[in-house]
């Protein structure tokens, strides 16, 4: 055997990579350093926020807003540039250098996206961090506010409590780390959905970039792009930096608690009760249980917000869920916005530190989640199923299962007022989630993700179907995504797509076909445009 006859083809393979890559690599150089000069032409003062990978605040401009340790590691892939605009000029010209050299842009706002869409992409792109668009402007006598996509969950209601006198509020999620601007677009809800719907159906005005780098607001945008703005992910659409939302009254004093039973106190029964009144209970009860395993037992934590004071609270639940056995002992009373911190952690403590809210220093860490709808409830036979698989994993190994309760207003809005479709006919929401601290992030995301993976599997027959509806704010890309290369098509997206917005899936298509055809916003479950010539609808 003569070994040139086999190397040969191999060496000249290896020499053509070579070439290809270094004329790969220069070409991607001389893109970069158009881009930078079209930056410099297009806005004098983005020099100043502007951070490439050879900047020594790179890095930690970078981790600053990643919430999700799983997407701060070296093997992620990195942005070429970080762009942390002050004005709204600076990010026109991101997306107008952008799309004129070929870089896919990823808008960050607080950093939580599930699948970490907000700060890593397998294209050649860069990240415009809103975390200078914080600002929040309240009208307490029009029950106003203009808050920027930067601004967390927490800052926007301690502000509001603060304006307000503790009397207004705004319906958003119970993580106050959360950014403002993901939230809203994706739909929104928390613990005021049965007494208010999500955070979306509040919305009145927002002020965006599309992707020709105008500024829009409502009037200019058109009805159509700002329906699909409130739920349907904005990162299909544009950059939306600001929102006009209508304020939400509620009662000086509310009332918290947070039970836990085990097993060996009739958790189970509990749990396939709270099934039956979840959705059915008065308004302004919100009670949402966690099921997790701890030691050798199963415990559900049964937590609460309940819009007014303790007494009435507890001839509510005599009435309604007389079996938890809620005493006065186990309820705090004390401010919406105080119970936002509560919800967050489930202490009750003398006092309640308010500034945590203001800032952004949360604690970070390694975390998964997946969604699911249900229509009816779960036989109370198939809760030992969930059991035997907590007690399957080893002791590093802990999820956790949390019961978001429907009815009330948000289940009294139509599917297609907005694009976040769930609403009547669901009884509450299931997410799968776990987090781990700080051991290798490779091992413990497998070992977590299996178990989700498998829980959710088990839920198959139990949850909603036909499709098996989920929530974008959960991203899961398990569902499905769009092709990495190439065309995605209308009927290929829809296999995820109908799933988090049901029939508005084919309304935001219509959309982003109008707004942006040649789909340069776009991620691995942004909306495709409807192309004449490959789809079929």
């Amino acid at each position: 055997m003569k070994p040139h006859g086999l190397m040969c083809p191999n060496i000249l393979s290896f020499i053509s990579s070579l070439l290809l890559l270094s004329h790969g690599v220069a070409l991607a150089a001389e893109n970069h350093e158009k881009f930078l000069k079209c930056l410099s032409l297009q806005s004098d003062t983005i020099s100043e926020v502007l951070y490439t990978q050879n900047n020594a605040s790179y890095s930690s401009v970078l981790k600053a807003s990643i919430q999700n340790l799983i997407f701060s590691t070296p093997a992620n892939p990195k942005p070429l540039f970080i762009i942390t605009p002050f004005h709204v000029s600076e990010i026109q010209a991101a997306v107008k250098c952008s799309k004129k050299n070929g870089l896919q842009i990823r808008v960050r706002s607080g950093g939580h996206d599930h699948e970490g869409l907000s700060s890593i992409s397998d294209v050649p792109f860069i990240i415009i961090d809103l975390i200078n668009f914080s600002e929040i402007s309240v009208d307490v006598e029009d029950k106003t506010a203009w808050v920027e996509s930067g601004a967390t969950v927490g800052q926007l209601n301690y502000r509001i409590a603060e304006k307000s006198q503790n009397l207004l509020a705004f319906p958003v999620g119970t993580c106050p780390s959360v950014g403002v601007g993901g939230h809203f677009s994706g739909g929104g809800y928390g613990a005021l959905l049965r007494k208010y719907g999500a955070a979306a159906d509040h919305i009145v005005d927002a002020h965006m970039i599309d992707v020709k780098g105008r500024f829009l607001n409502r009037e200019s945008m058109g009805e159509d792009l700002f329906w699909a703005i409130r739920g349907g992910g904005g990162a299909s659409f544009g950059i939306i930096v600001s929102w006009k939302i209508n304020l939400v009254a509620v009662p000086s004093t509310v009332t918290v608690f947070a039970v836990p039973r085990t097993l060996e106190q009739n958790a189970t029964k509990l749990l396939n009760k709270w099934q039956y009144i979840a959705d059915r209970v008065h308004e302004d009860l919100f009670i949402s249980p966690f099921l997790f395993r701890e030691n050798s037992t199963m415990v559900s934590l049964f937590t609460s917000l309940f819009l007014g004071g303790v007494d009435r609270l507890l001839r509510l639940m005599q009435d309604s869920f007389p079996e938890l056995g809620l005493t006065k002992e186990d309820c705090k009373e004390m401010t919406f916005v105080e119970s936002i911190v509560y919800l967050d952690g489930f202490e009750i403590r003398e006092s309640i530190d308010m500034d945590v809210l203001r800032g952004r220093n949360f604690p970070k860490r390694p975390f998964i989640g997946k969604a699911d709808y249900l229509t009816e409830p779960i036989p109370e036979e198939a809760f030992q199923g969930i059991y035997d698989i907590f007690f399957e994993q080893d002791q590093k190994t802990n999820g956790l299962l949390v019961f978001f309760p429907y009815g009330g207003k948000i289940s009294e809005i139509s599917e297609s007022e907005i694009p976040y479709p769930h609403r009547a006919g669901n009884i509450y929401t299931l997410l799968y989630y776990a987090e781990w601290g700080q051991e290798a992030i490779d091992d413990a995301y497998q070992r977590h993700v299996n178990m989700l993976r498998t829980l959710f599997n088990y839920m198959t027959p139990y949850v909603a179907k036909n499709p098996r509806t989920a929530y974008i704010n959960y991203r899961d890309l398990d569902i499905g995504t769009n092709n990495k290369l190439g065309h995605t098509s209308v009927q290929e997206a829809s296999v995820w797509g109908k799933k988090y917005f049901k029939n508005n899936f084919y309304r935001l298509v219509h959309v982003k076909t109008m707004v942006d055809p040649e789909n340069f916003f776009r991620n691995e479950q942004s909306i495709p445009p409807f192309n004449l010539v490959k789809d079929e609808l």
